[in-house]
């Protein structure tokens, strides 16, 4: 919307300028729902004297200047902004370019980076004014940024709010005060929040949508239309877009504890960006549901800050990182909204992913969408420098083809004996004795690798031992030991994931090669030589690293005793056992020198390696198997 204020907010601008009153003694105003302070440095010295034990940690110099350092980083890294002296704000270096055409200012507090310094650049913003950590920024401030781009021979200067009181009075204080000066002004006021289902005299806040409006603004003053027409212009836009926040939990003002606590299993939905609570508190449940949730939310027509979205409709999509959300749960939740739209016939014109207008470290994420048409998509699309907006595809998301078929494996040769006779089915009873086991390991081997590595041992050898499961409901494994082993070897490769798997597969591919001659029990020992020379030379790995080959180099050293003549199967292979056993358990007295493993100090190491373990519990698994079988 455009803003003139009327009413008590133009009382309250009048009583605060006075007749001849300065910049220098204007104070500015705090967002809502947080306190007003004399000034922004008061309320950061307020801060950082809460007692230490309250506040969360943040890697900054102080409290007092992490607004002014984190500034002063963006501009420090990317040649094309500059800073201007005396004054939190951030220009563009090149605003000589500029004359003759309309600037674009923007900002806000601090805390929502890259909003709004990220967006400077040809093509968005002419400039930022930054405020302290969630604080409106000073009128003296934005008077000064205003006054720079007029004299750089700009033709007018059109200023882009969110809806907030503290700033929509500051800005506009300094808006007045500049048109008191004779330059050509104007400010528009961004709502895009659509939490609210009943119209709230404050409005609709502002949130990432804001961005996209810096976007469609930026393109507009590149084509060289003017003043007027821009405000006009993006105030429509904003009429037929909305947001939607959600939250796992809240953040925290840097010197300054947490701003709202929430369970376990809540989160929080509707919320703004400056830390407040949110419309209502839901039950935690999947990304899918969450998102479902949020889009029925925000185009609900009993909604009066409803996106008009229907059947049919295009829309740009944007899905912005609140702060502290990982980047694979950001893409789940970008597929679910894809999925979802697409699901209602809605048309993603664009897709744009990513941290743009944050609340500090909050693990959340916002939904905008914006109706757009093809001259909307058109400035979308058009260049910027701005260095935070994304290099997104020009083209529809919607209809294309997301995948391919992947290339079919070359033919195998059949086996010689018939399927399902005695050994594939000796082979898929031993199989399913190591699945048995592993899963029942699962748990144990987490909480062994959670000393040492990321705690998902057992989870690793669990998704194994079900691939292998799912593998034999689709028919008999190979009778052949090669080409079980093979087939072992891509399953694991395809579906285990992690080193294991890949040592895994190593260890049976290179094992299945000595049993394509002979499958003795003489070729069985060699077939294990080959398999630990494999995992070895790839690997790093050597006996004595405390690694899963402490176990299998303690069967291969026992399984030695089956090239000589007369050996028996299950004497040497229980003792082979037996030795695996033995040598997992002495893993949790030596230093480790592989794996993620090694970059733990050795005095909190002291339980037995997982994967020695699980190694040990596989090779038992195959004895008692064997055993079953009465061989």
């Amino acid at each position: 919307m455009r803003a003139r204020l009327s009413g008590p907010q133009e009382a309250e601008l009048a009583a605060r300028v006075g007749a001849g009153a300065s910049s220098a003694v204007l104070r500015p105003v705090a967002p809502e729902g947080l306190p007003a302070c004399s000034s922004s440095v008061q309320r950061e010295r307020q801060l950082a004297s809460e007692p230490p034990t309250m506040t969360s940690k943040k890697l900054v110099n102080s409290v007092v200047g992490c607004a002014d350092d984190a500034l002063a980083g963006l501009v420090a890294c990317n040649p094309g902004l500059q800073l201007l002296q005396g004054h939190r704000v951030a220009l563009r270096s090149d605003l000589d370019s500029l004359k003759g055409r309309v600037a674009l200012l923007s900002g806000g507090g601090s805390g929502h980076e890259p909003a709004h310094a990220g967006f400077i650049g040809k093509g968005m913003l002419t400039g930022v004014i930054a405020g302290a950590v969630f604080t409106s920024p000073a009128v003296g401030s934005i008077l000064a940024a205003i006054r720079a781009v007029a004299q750089a021979g700009t033709v007018g200067t059109l200023l882009i709010v969110k809806n907030y009181t503290g700033d929509r009075l500051n800005f506009g204080l300094a808006c007045e005060q500049a048109r008191a000066e004779g330059i050509p002004v104007e400010m528009v006021v961004i709502g895009d929040d659509s939490a609210f289902t009943a119209l709230k005299k404050a409005g609709r806040r502002g949130l990432c949508g804001t961005v996209l409006i810096h976007k469609v603004a930026g393109a507009l003053a590149e084509e060289g239309v003017g003043l007027e027409e821009i405000a006009e212009r993006v105030s429509e836009v904003a009429k037929a877009m909305g947001t939607l926040g959600v939250s796992l939990s809240s953040c925290s003002v840097p010197g300054s504890r947490p701003t709202f606590e929430l369970a376990a299993s809540e989160v929080e939905l509707g919320l703004g960006i400056h830390g407040e609570a949110g419309v209502r508190r839901v039950q935690m449940a999947t990304a899918d549901e969450i998102v479902t949730l949020m889009l029925d939310h925000m185009t609900d027509t009993s909604n009066v800050s409803h996106v008009p979205v229907q059947p049919g409709s295009s829309v740009v999509l944007m899905v912005n990182n609140l702060g502290g959300l990982s980047f694979l749960e950001l893409g789940i939740v970008a597929d679910a909204a894809v999925r979802c739209l697409e699901g209602r016939r809605v048309k993603i014109a664009r897709a744009l992913v990513g941290t743009f207008m944050s609340a500090l470290e909050m693990p959340g994420v916002s939904l905008t969408l914006l109706l757009a048409d093809e001259p909307l998509l058109k400035l979308i699309d058009a260049e910027t420098t701005a260095v935070a907006w994304p290099h997104m595809a020009k083209v529809s998301v919607t209809g294309w083809t997301r995948s391919r078929a992947a290339p079919a494996a070359p033919p195998e040769a059949p086996d010689a004996a018939a399927t399902g006779d005695v050994a594939s089915k000796q082979a898929a009873h031993v199989l399913e004795w190591v699945c048995s086991a592993l899963l029942d390991l699962e748990e144990h081997l987490n909480a062994l690798d959670r000393a040492a590595g990321d705690g998902d041992c057992g989870t690793t050898h669990s998704r194994a031992a079900r691939a292998i499961q799912e593998w034999l409901e689709q028919g008999p494994p190979p009778a052949s030991p090669a080409r079980l082993l093979s087939s072992l070897s891509m399953l694991l490769l395809e579906k285990m994931g992690g080193s294991s798997g890949a040592l895994y597969g190593l260890f049976l591919t290179a094992a299945a090669q000595p049993l394509k001659a002979n499958t003795n029990l003489a070729a069985w020992s060699a077939a294990m030589d080959a398999g630990l020379d494999a995992m070895q030379r790839y690997g790093k790995a050597a006996p004595g690293d405390r690694t899963m080959l402490d176990s299998l180099w303690a069967v291969g050293q026992e399984l030695q005793a089956w090239k000589h003549p007369g050996a028996k199967l299950l004497p040497v292979l229980t003792k082979a056992v037996q030795s695996a056993t033995a040598a997992a358990e002495a893993t949790k007295t030596m230093e480790a020198a592989a794996g993620r493993a090694s970059y733990i100090s050795s005095a909190r190491l002291d339980q037995p390696d997982p994967g020695a373990v699980a190694a040990a519990a596989i090779f038992r698994a195959i004895l008692e198997a064997l055993k079953a079988q009465g061989m």
